[in-house]
């Protein structure tokens, strides 16, 4: 059985238990959102319904969204997982846009 060695270095490096800020990023859409230590989904937000918009105006109003929703749930800090995906583009626009909001990554 072959094991998905990102999930396991996430939770090694998770030693606060906090939560965790999931990105998945297709071909047209941006999805996110925030698991506790459980697996219980905590806040989510995506790029769905955002027709006729650019991909980075979609991570930057993803970012925005989740970063609203976590401050609200009284979420401050999160660990950001980024999945296989590189740091740049979009994964880092989203990331850029909800540390602005207030959110520490």
């Amino acid at each position: 059985m072959k094991l998905n060695k990102n999930k396991n270095i996430i939770k090694l490096l998770n030693k606060k238990n906090l939560p965790i800020l999931k990105v998945f990023r297709s071909l047209t859409n941006i999805y996110s959102q925030v698991i506790d230590d459980k697996g219980k989904v905590l806040v989510s937000s995506n790029s769905l319904k955002l027709k006729n918009v650019s991909k980075n105006d979609q991570a930057v109003y993803v970012g925005n969204d989740i970063a609203e929703k976590c401050l609200n749930k009284k979420i401050k800090q999160v660990v950001f997982d980024r999945g296989s995906f590189r740091y740049i583009g979009r994964i880092k626009t989203l990331a850029d846009s909800a540390r602005s909001k207030g959110l520490k990554i």
